[in-house]
């Protein structure tokens, strides 16, 4: 499959790009503003809003597929690429990307990957552009082939067709309280995130954390239907480290005080602490998570920050550094890789979530789908935005869809046998 021409087009992020370092030293709010200055390298304020480059590849029959390029919402947060420019990625892709895209065949998904994402002067390509050509690169693969995304994923990948649905995950953004209830009314599988990212939302030694997560617990009882027991996971951005302290026996110490508190439910706790590197991330969580495992503790960590790349997911699966490894899609770069760490942690018997971030865009999040599908990943978030329903809804109807895509095949390969 040819590809003739490519086309490349400005976009918006479906939510911000904010500076974490900034917003956790403890600045102040205006409206939806953050007062005081940047901290983080690249910022022109705290908040920028999301922006996106689209990439079109026009294939031999005239059809255009399209994939985005953007960043994650904390960019060049815990070894993560730098704040997203979409003047310089322009350039870089214009230059060095289209050329090999028109060099390509496209009906051959991972061939094509190898083949455009090679180093360019001795450095690998922005995590961006291959985020975004990729997720171009699977939509053509698929349109040869005239199959679903989810399919292509399959075959290059040696695996049987999906059956099951992969558990969604809503995260609620600052409207904490309206957005849970919208979660236990639409019957989320895992939720509400919480954005626990500042002192203010963490409290003195973790208790307005604590009682927020009891009210949570209360609240799914309270208007959720009888049998709904969701899966409540927390991202709390590093700070029982920076409350509580970073040694291990103590952050485990809490980590239980909290599961302890919502007898019944399971309890993810996303980035207890950020050790400064990955190395040290790795050796620090392997040891929260052998004092979890030790106790029976209803609880599970999560590491994002310090985890990347595919490179970085295979460390902390080998090391068993994480009860699930958030495989946050834009910051892996190519979709290929995405799938690829969903593998790796099924190896190595670690949970798998397909994350990503709000400052994606709804083609972004429909690719992530056919990956988390076909992979099996134990779990997928509800994106892009911050607004609940409508990340949910582009997730979830995108999968609901694919699995009916896929019966419906394997009902005629039955009938025709």
């Amino acid at each position: 499959m040819q590809i003739k021409d490519v086309i490349l087009t400005r976009g918006n992020g479906a939510f911000f790009y904010d500076d974490q370092a900034a917003i956790r030293a403890g600045v102040n709010n205006d409206g939806f503003l953050y007062v005081g200055e940047p901290l983080t390298p690249g910022f022109p304020s705290i908040r920028v809003p999301a922006s996106c480059l689209s990439v079109g590849l026009v294939l031999a029959d005239e059809t255009i597929v399209w994939g985005d390029m953007m960043g994650v919402q904390y960019s060049g947060a815990g070894g993560r690429d730098p704040l997203f420019d979409v003047d310089q990625i322009k350039e870089l892709t214009t230059q060095v990307v289209v050329p090999r895209l028109l060099n390509a065949d496209a009906g051959r998904f991972l061939e094509a990957c190898s083949s455009t994402f090679q180093p360019f002067e001795g450095k690998r390509l922005p995590l961006s552009i291959e985020y975004g050509v990729s997720q171009a690169l699977l939509s053509a693969a698929a349109q040869a082939a005239k199959s679903t995304m989810s399919e292509v994923v399959c075959r290059e990948f040696g695996l049987a067709l999906p059956q099951h649905r992969v558990p969604i995950y809503c995260q609620s953004g600052d409207a904490r309280e309206i957005n849970v209830d919208k979660m236990i009314l639409k019957g989320v599988d895992v939720l509400p995130h919480g954005l626990i990212n500042a002192r203010t939302k963490f409290g003195a030694d973790g208790q307005t954390f604590i009682d927020f997560v009891k009210w949570v617990a209360r609240r799914v009882r309270q208007i959720g239907q009888p049998e709904y027991t969701p899966v409540l996971h927390f991202d709390v951005y590093g700070w029982i480290g920076l409350e509580i302290g970073f040694d291990p026996q103590k952050i485990s110490d809490f980590i239980c005080r909290v599961a302890d508190t919502v007898p019944g439910f399971i309890v993810n706790i996303e980035s207890p602490a950020d050790f400064g590197s990955t190395q040290a991330q790795v050796d620090n969580y392997a040891k929260i998570v052998a004092i979890l495992d030790s106790r029976g503790a209803r609880a599970r960590v999560v590491v994002d920050e310090q985890c990347n790349t595919l490179d970085d997911v295979r460390l902390f699966a080998e090391a068993k550094a994480a009860h699930l490894v958030q495989i946050k899609a834009p910051d892996v770069g190519s979709i290929a890789d995405t799938a690829q760490a969903v593998l790796i942690c099924k190896a190595n018997h670690v949970g798998a979530y397909v994350g990503g971030s709000c400052s994606e865009t709804e083609i972004s999040a429909r690719a992530t789908v056919h990956v988390s599908v076909a992979t099996q990943a134990d779990m997928m978030l509800a994106k892009p935005g911050m607004g609940v329903d409508e990340g949910l809804t582009i997730v979830g109807n995108e999968q609901n869809r694919l699995l009916a895509v896929l019966e419906r095949a394997r009902t005629q390969t039955g009938n025709n046998a």
